[in-house]
Order: structure tokens, then C-alpha cells, then sequence
């Protein structure tokens, strides 16, 4: 199963902040699972939702250059409440650095007027082909799909 935890690109600023939102839906299979009586979001997929946010910004700011872009360090993630279904979360994400190799992060998703949960976080990002140029084929087909979606999230 693979998920996709924003649903659109409301605003972005290259090189320094994206706002992304993402509609909880109960058509959503793994909250049946996540809790049977009480279904919320796992607070470990909001955190994956201000990665994917701040993943975004570094590809469109760095104009697609790596084909992964993946989590290095997360700290001072603090969980504050619940996205239950039918809720809508904004996910605004604040670039403190962004480098060739690695960039760094402060971010924040809210419901409402009500803030669910805050993290500082470091993504790495590289190409495949850094460690084996046979994969440099891999590296172009990532990142055009990636591309193709980076489109479908901004419209």
C-alpha cells in the first residue's frame, strides 16, 4: 500500500515555505484499523505529512535535481490532538536551510484554528546514480513521475 498524505500544493515559496492541505477522509483504509470506535489519523502519517510537504519544496526549489528526498532527522515532534475523518489539515512547512545534500525544516500542521502537530526536521537528498551510474535510467524516470505529480498537487 502506498500513501499519499497531501492532497494539494496551496501556496509555495522556492526556497522558503510551502502550505499543503490534506482532507481526512473515512474511505481512508487504515483508519478502520486506527482505532476501530475512535478513527484518527496515526500521528506518525501527520508527521509524514509535513515530510512529503517539505519534500516537495525542496524538489521544486532545487528544480527537480535528485530523484530521492528522504527523511534524515526528525526532533521536537510534538503531537497536540487528533485528525479525525471529515477534518481538513494545513500543513505549513518553513525551510531553514536548503542545500545541495541536505536541507532543514520547521513545521506545523493545524485543523481549524487548532494546532495537531509541530516538528523540526532534516531530509536528505541524492541521486541514485551517486553510488551506481546504472541507476542514472531510475534517477530520470523518478523524477519525471515525480514531475507529473508535482503538477497534478498545484492545480
Amino acid at each position: 500500500m502506498k500513501f499519499i498524505l497531501i492532497d494539494k500544493i496551496v501556496k509555495i515559496d522556492l526556497g522558503k515555505e510551502i502550505q499543503t492541505v490534506k482532507n481526512v477522509s473515512l474511505s481512508e483504509e487504515y483508519l478502520a484499523d486506527h482505532f476501530p470506535t475512535f478513527p484518527v489519523l496515526p500521528g506518525v502519517f501527520l508527521l509524514q505529512g509535513l515530510i512529503e510537504s517539505a519534500c516537495w519544496l525542496v524538489r521544486a526549489s532545487e528544480n527537480f535535481a535528485h530523484s530521492m528526498v528522504l527523511l534524515a532527522e526528525a526532533k521536537n515532534v510534538k503531537y497536540k490532538s487528533f485528525a479525525a475523518p471529515g477534518t481538513k489539515i494545513q500543513y505549513t512547512v518553513t525551510a531553514k536551510t536548503i542545500e545541495e545534500n541536505i536541507s532543514s525544516f520547521s513545521a506545523v500542521g493545524v485543523c481549524g484554528e487548532e494546532s495537531i502537530v509541530e516538528a523540526r526536521f532534516c531530509l536528505r537528498h541524492f541521486n541514485l546514480a551517486e553510488k551506481d551510474s546504472k541507476f542514472a535510467v531510475e534517477d530520470a524516470y523518478i523524477i519525471e513521475k515525480l514531475k507529473e505529480r508535482f503538477k497534478l498537487l498545484k492545480n
